[in-house]
């Protein structure tokens, strides 16, 4: 990891969905930086205890909530945990997302939901009560030149169409909106609220897209970059936008997708 290990010391940031995946090489970024972190997870409470120690086997501050995102009274419930503990939030990463697949025409309305619940109401839950507290705390100019910090987990799909996804892509589209908009409104008071947009990323969940050579190859099909990307690029940029590096940039999502919106197809005439 190339940045400082004190580029966020004194911080505290919360990463949702942080115990598997882009949510756990968030949460190892920024606690290597000096954040001391709050690993959400939903039900695989062994996975986020194993980042919460590895955390602090290189000497960082992290500790584990369970909470599922969609529902209000749980995430009040894990704010609160994370206050009492931590005392106030500097970051938090809107990490948190499902997919539930189905042909647009098959699939229903409680797959629909599901999605939507976690990966768009479940953001605007979490999003708004971080600035609840930001609002409540100001600028700590010791600490860090804006009031707060939001990530939210976009993807590539807020803007590609993505057939027999229609919950999924409606949700970051939705993303999207409800960042900039938020962003919008909340610059004045020094909140800072970005998204990153992944691609194509090597995670447990989708191994079927890339473990094989023929999965791969029909993969890069789509990256101009011509490789997969990793957990350390969304880690890495995490950071950035975590930090006063960014201090003049909100309302904007950076995609880290090797160039998939540049829709390759199109590089010879289409």
């Amino acid at each position: 990891m190339s940045y400082s290990s004190t580029l966020l010391a004194g911080q505290k940031a919360l990463v949702t969905g942080g115990s598997s995946g882009i949510g756990a090489g968030i949460a190892l970024h920024l606690a290597a930086c000096g954040a001391a972190v709050v690993v959400n997870y939903l039900s695989d409470a062994d996975a986020a205890h194993q980042i919460v120690a590895q955390i602090e086997a290189a000497h960082g501050e992290a500790f584990a909530i369970q909470a599922n995102v969609g529902r209000e009274e749980e995430v009040q419930a894990m704010f609160g945990q994370m206050c009492d503990r931590f005392g106030t939030i500097d970051i938090l990463v809107n990490n948190s997302g499902i997919q539930k697949d189905a042909a647009f025409v098959e699939m229903s309305l409680d797959d629909w939901n599901k999605v939507i619940e976690t990966n768009l109401t479940g953001q605007f839950l979490c999003a708004r009560e971080a600035a609840k507290e930001f609002l409540r705390r100001g600028v700590q100019p010791d600490i860090s030149s804006a009031a707060g910090k939001i990530i939210c987990m976009s993807s590539v799909h807020q803007v590609i169409p993505w057939a027999g996804h229609v919950n999924y892509a409606a949700s970051k589209g939705g993303v999207d909106l409800l960042m900039r908009t938020i962003a919008q409104e909340l610059a004045p008071h020094k909140i800072r609220i970005n998204s990153i947009a992944p691609g194509a990323i090597a995670t447990p969940i989708n191994q079927s897209a890339w473990d094989s050579p023929a999965a791969a190859a029909k993969l890069l099909q789509l990256i101009p970059a011509k490789r997969i990307g990793n957990v350390d690029d969304i880690g890495r940029a995490a950071v950035w936008l975590a930090s006063d590096d960014s201090d003049y940039v909100t309302g904007t999502t950076l995609f880290v997708d090797g160039g998939m919106t540049l829709y390759p197809a199109f590089a010879e005439n289409g």
